[in-house]
């Protein structure tokens, strides 16, 4: 599966709540992790705003990067890279910043420069509802 990362790109936690209003075409990207194909991170934005909804954009960046010899396998990997080092496991969007590719000596150089993001219904991030939802879904789980 070859698909081009580009930036302002989208990628959502699975199970991550969003309005019914927005119909998002995804596809699996990697475990517990859906790329977004129909909006890119600012059609998103509006969306998300106009049902009343909040986009949170964290201000720190995941600067990640990854050497291979197959570009598509090499930018995934990095892709998975900056989803990992995402600091909250509360967080549940990643958005593409930055994509940079060099190739020497027949290696791809992929480098990837990522916003975390957070969708969720009220303006206050991680609102109490949210955690009281968070935690008794964890509570649920175990």
């Amino acid at each position: 599966m070859e698909e081009k990362t580009n930036t302002g790109m989208i990628m959502i936690k699975e199970g991550t709540l969003v309005p019914e209003c927005l119909h998002l075409e995804s596809e699996p990207y990697s475990k517990g992790w859906r790329l977004v194909k129909n909006l890119d991170a600012q059609g998103l934005d509006r969306k998300i705003h106009k049902a009343g909804w909040t986009l949170f954009f964290m201000a720190n960046e995941i600067h990640v990067a990854a050497i291979g010899s197959d570009l598509g396998n090499t930018t995934r990997r990095t892709v998975k890279k900056a989803i990992a080092c995402m600091k909250s496991d509360r967080l549940n969007c990643l958005e593409i910043a930055q994509v940079g590719v060099k190739r020497f000596l027949g290696l791809c150089y992929v480098s990837v420069c990522a916003h975390p993001r957070h969708i969720q219904e009220s303006i206050f991030l991680f609102h109490a509802k949210d955690v009281r939802e968070a935690d008794r879904i964890q509570l649920a789980a175990a």
